[in-house]
């Protein structure tokens, strides 16, 4: 412990206090919840809109939108930002999903996730092996579909979620920015620690530790050092 970090104590009380404020957190926990629960209710409802027939470029070469699901009813897609050429990716792409390694559960609910991104197949392939990236990634570098789902060449990440009828896809949701902190273990995970994610915006007690925002993310060369083929945590 530091010593900015040994002053930036919660007070020491009682169990009965400590109790009471929990229980008092826990209320607004509980609601959060029931109002999580009442979102995904209203997103099971939205309606959705037909798509073109894509055609994708995978491992083996083109491969149509429809076939990505590989059998699948429902299909999410993590729309990786991309500089053709560049060394190191996006470093809030490459560390979010590194954090998806065990997608199998999503068998039991009729249901895949994947990689997309602008770049080029071959780019793209040879930066999944480099960060030691498990998931399936696909290529829309010979296509509309990253423009058309608001993930532009040049532009942001993205997220949408796909369903197939047949040979018919549709598009039913899409989000970007902080809508993808849900799909995360990292800031939930950070966010019931005592000092939370210690970035300068957060509403945090005096003296709480706070650095800028970002600053305690890993960046694409620390995800290849940790993950990588010769990465420290195999």
């Amino acid at each position: 412990m530091t010593q900015q970090t040994s002053s930036a104590l919660p007070p020491v009380v009682d169990r009965q206090t400590w109790q009471t404020a929990l229980d008092d957190l826990r209320r607004r926990e509980k609601a959060a919840t029931r109002e999580l629960d009442a979102i995904a209710a209203q997103r099971r409802r939205l309606p959705m809109v037909e798509l073109p027939d894509y055609t994708l470029i995978g491992p083996d070469g083109p491969i149509r939108l429809a076939d990505v699901f590989d059998g699948r009813s429902q299909l999410i897609v993590y729309n990786h930002m991309w500089s053709d050429g560049a060394e190191w990716q996006c470093g809030g792409c490459t560390g979010l999903t590194s954090q998806w390694t065990r997608l199998g559960i999503l068998d039991n609910y009729d249901a895949r996730f994947v990689v997309v991104t602008n770049g080029p197949i071959d780019e793209a392939l040879a930066y999944k092996a480099k960060t030691g990236n498990t998931m399936d990634w696909y290529s829309s570098s010979e296509s509309s579909f990253g423009a058309d789902v608001d993930a532009p060449p040049g532009g942001g990440f993205a997220v949408n979620v796909f369903l197939r009828d047949g040979d018919t896809v549709y598009r039913t949701w899409h989000t970007t920015g902080r809508g993808t902190e849900q799909l995360t273990y990292t800031f939930p995970l950070v966010d019931i620690l005592p000092w939370g994610r210690q970035e300068e915006w957060q509403d945090s007690p005096e003296g709480w530790p706070q650095s800028p925002t970002y600053s305690g993310w890993l960046d694409s060369p620390d995800i290849a050092r940790l993950y990588g083929p010769n990465g420290d945590i195999r």
